[in-house]
């Protein structure tokens, strides 16, 4: 080997153990994820809370202009309508099916 390739392999040598010996360390091992987790967190909740900030000054769509996108409101809910609903459901008369187990399910592939 060549003088500099020695040297280079000394280097990378001493990083190597000088990694091997922090890597070791409780310090290292649950400080420095703990602290990239906060620092990492922090970044994240900016970007995730700055889109409250960007979409609050986006108004909503009025009746007409829905209508002329093409969005009908073809069936206007009220209490006494879905009241009347619930009255023609017969609920006398009615069967309980059991869904299957997962254990049950795995049988059904095996078969």
């Amino acid at each position: 080997m060549t003088d500099s390739a020695q040297k280079l392999y000394s280097r990378l040598e001493s990083l190597k153990r000088n990694i091997s010996f922090y890597a070791n360390r409780k310090s290292f091992k649950y400080g420095l994820p703990f602290l990239l987790f906060v620092v990492g967190g922090s970044f994240g909740l900016r970007e995730w809370t700055q889109i409250r900030y960007q979409f609050s000054q986006v108004k909503g769509v009025s009746r007409e202009e829905a209508e002329k996108m093409g969005l009908h409101k073809t069936k206007e809910v009220t209490l006494e309508k879905a009241y009347e609903e619930i009255q023609k459901i017969d609920i006398d008369n009615w069967e309980n099916k059991r869904g299957p187990r997962p254990w049950e399910m795995q049988d059904e592939k095996k078969k």
